[in-house]
């Protein structure tokens, strides 16, 4: 079990990276059953933290902060010190998503120090330079750039030293410095980066020092070469096909033409620009087809998983864990909690005489019959075999006899036929309740009333036995 866990594990890793977010998030969902049925707090966290990150990924943001909780909740319980940095890590990039800029810079905070004290020091780098992008955001340069230079002192404790680390922060250096008009430290910086070979390898970051260059040019009113160096941006980010930082590129390649008072550049780069607009609406077409299918597969998921295969009911996983939500709130309210629980009459006698495949086909038919009697308040589930079960909020004990003649009386229309002749079925019933608000839990619950149904199997069976 614990090998199969750990392949489970890989295997949602595996397929987030691979960006099969919709495949992720149901391989989540087994992990988290095979998690919880072997008591492995690792595997429950691995899913839900592989969830949110999916979630978020395909722009999913409301079910992203639904799961939050639930992992912020086993973090504490039985998460370790890297369980929480994943969680504060996947908040900030909710936090800024969403824009808000307190709770992220908060968020970055508790990053920070607890990276410290693991010195996660490639953590600690990217937690100073997402608040330098922060406050670049809000125009707080001078911060930016106290906030970028932490991120490189970081960034050189590395051992070994990682170059493409330390370029990276630089460009959180040089966008402050140009934010404060400070443009030959900022050129200075550009200039060192476009030239290093180290960019070769990295297209991204190559593309977003052009993406820099052109807005140092921009500034200083050199439009023409602005836009040559967006332009090299442009081309770089075509090739790994970001089109988001790609509609950014072109927007300003827009504006450059307009200053250039360039009117057939402009047609042609509007061009561009509005069939990336196109390409963007597409994909977030895309993106909403992506999150109600997997709302739809999710839904299809969580059925199986609460549902008992033969009968459609409700298994009794699913009723217990309702069950004892209900019983702790009525505990305090004092509402009255009715338990029905009831079986077929003989059934070991009609497997063993028509076999358990007509023994299956008896039991559908007694669940129809049954279920399509009581309404959407009462909790209908198979508790197994033959046995049955109904869960009913604030009714009384009679009402609940009265509910159990009602399951009498459907057993008394079943037609079932057996080789041209017909085979009468017939239920014994016990009813009981919380006694007041007293029973706090499902087991003590359906024994109560398991005990009744034993009476009426010991008076005769095809009857039955209430008692508070």
């Amino acid at each position: 079990m614990a090998e199969d866990l750990m392949l489970l594990q890989e295997k949602v890793t595996l397929l987030r990276s691979e960006g099969k977010y919709k495949e992720t998030i149901e391989a989540c969902h087994n992990l988290l059953e095979w998690g919880m049925a072997a008591n492995d707090h690792k595997s429950v966290l691995v899913a839900h933290l592989n969830k949110i990150a999916s979630y978020y990924c395909i722009g999913d943001i409301e079910e992203a902060f639904n799961n939050i909780s639930t992992y912020n909740e086993l973090c504490s319980i039985y998460g370790d010190e890297i369980d929480k940095l994943n969680l504060y890590n996947i908040l900030f990039l909710l936090y800024e998503f969403n824009k808000d800029f307190n709770k992220a810079k908060a968020t970055l905070e508790v990053s920070i120090d607890l990276a410290k004290k693991l010195n996660k020091y490639i953590i600690i780098s990217n937690g100073y330079s997402n608040y330098s992008h922060i406050y670049y955001a809000e125009e707080n340069y001078e911060a930016a750039l106290e906030m970028a230079q932490e991120g490189l002192d970081t960034a050189k404790l590395l051992e070994p030293a990682s170059p493409i680390l330390e370029l990276r922060v630089k460009l959180n250096i040089a966008k402050a410095h140009i934010g404060l008009e400070n443009f030959e430290a900022s050129k200075l910086l550009i200039d060192e980066m476009i030239n290093d070979p180290i960019l070769d390898s990295f297209l991204r970051e190559k593309s977003n020092c052009y993406d820099l260059q052109g807005n140092w040019y921009s500034k200083q009113a050199l439009y023409r070469e602005a836009f040559d160096s967006y332009t090299k941006a442009k081309d770089l980010v075509e090739s790994y096909n970001d089109i988001y930082l790609l509609k950014t590129i072109q927007a300003e390649r827009c504006k450059l033409c307009d200053l250039m008072n360039d009117v057939q550049l402009g047609y042609l780069v509007q061009k561009e620009y509005i069939s990336i607009l196109n390409q963007i609406s597409n994909r977030e077409l895309e993106l909403v087809a992506l999150r109600l299918n997997i709302k739809h597969s999710i839904t299809d998921i969580e059925k199986k998983a609460n549902t008992d295969y033969l009968t459609g009911l409700y298994n009794r996983k699913y009723i217990e864990h309702i069950v004892n939500q209900w019983l702790e709130q009525a505990s305090i309210t004092n509402d009255n909690i009715v338990c029905i629980a009831f079986d077929i009459d003989n059934f070991k006698s009609i497997n063993d005489t028509y076999g358990h495949l007509f023994g299956d086909e008896v039991i559908q038919q007694v669940s129809k019959s049954f279920s399509e009697k009581f309404g959407e308040h009462d909790l209908i589930g198979r508790y197994g075999g033959d046995e049955f079960i109904i869960i009913s909020k604030n009714i009384s004990l009679q009402d609940g006899k009265i509910k159990a003649e009602q399951i009498e009386e459907s057993f008394k229309s079943i037609e079932i036929m057996k080789n041209g002749l017909s085979i009468s079925i017939t239920a014994s019933i016990g009813v009981s309740d919380n006694s007041g608000g007293t029973v706090l839990t499902f087991t003590d619950l359906f024994q109560k009333a398991d005990v009744e149904l034993y009476k009426a199997k010991l008076l005769g069976k095809n009857q039955i036995s209430c008692r508070s």
